[in-house]
C-alpha cells in the first residue's frame, strides 16, 4: 500500500529510477563502492554525465557520497531499491516468457489446433 504522504518521495524515488543510464550507473555500484571514474569507465559515459545522474540519484536517497582528498566515492545507501529493479526485471523476463509463447499458440489456434 502507498503512504498517501510519501507519494511526493516514492515518486522522486521512481523518477531516479526511471533513467537507463542511472541504472547502469546502480548496476556498477552493486558490487561496492566506485569513484565517479571507475564508474564512468564502467559504463562508458564521460564523467561529466555520471556526476550529473549520480547527483540525481544522491538527491533522491538512493545513493550516498564520501570525498577522499579531490575524489567522490559513491555506494549504494538504500539496497530496497535493488530488490525493486530485482522484481521488475524478474516481471519483464516472465512477460517476455510469454510473449515468446503467444505467437507459437496463434499459429496452433489458426491451424485449427488449440481452441
Amino acid at each position: 500500500m502507498i503512504d498517501a504522504e510519501l507519494v511526493p518521495q516514492v515518486a522522486a524515488r521512481f523518477k531516479a529510477l526511471s533513467d537507463a543510464g542511472r541504472l547502469r550507473l546502480l548496476a556498477a555500484l552493486q558490487p561496492g563502492e566506485r569513484s565517479v571514474g571507475e564508474l564512468a569507465e564502467a559504463v562508458g559515459r564521460a564523467q561529466p554525465n555520471v556526476s550529473q545522474h549520480l547527483a540525481s540519484l544522491l538527491r533522491s536517497g538512493i545513493v550516498a557520497a564520501r570525498r577522499q582528498g579531490n575524489r567522490a566515492f559513491y555506494r549504494i545507501a538504500d539496497p530496497t531499491v535493488l530488490r525493486i529493479c530485482d522484481a521488475v526485471c524478474v516481471s519483464l523476463a516472465a512477460q517476455g516468457a510469454d510473449r515468446r509463447a503467444a505467437p507459437s499458440r496463434m499459429r496452433r489456434r489458426r491451424a485449427g489446433g488449440e481452441r
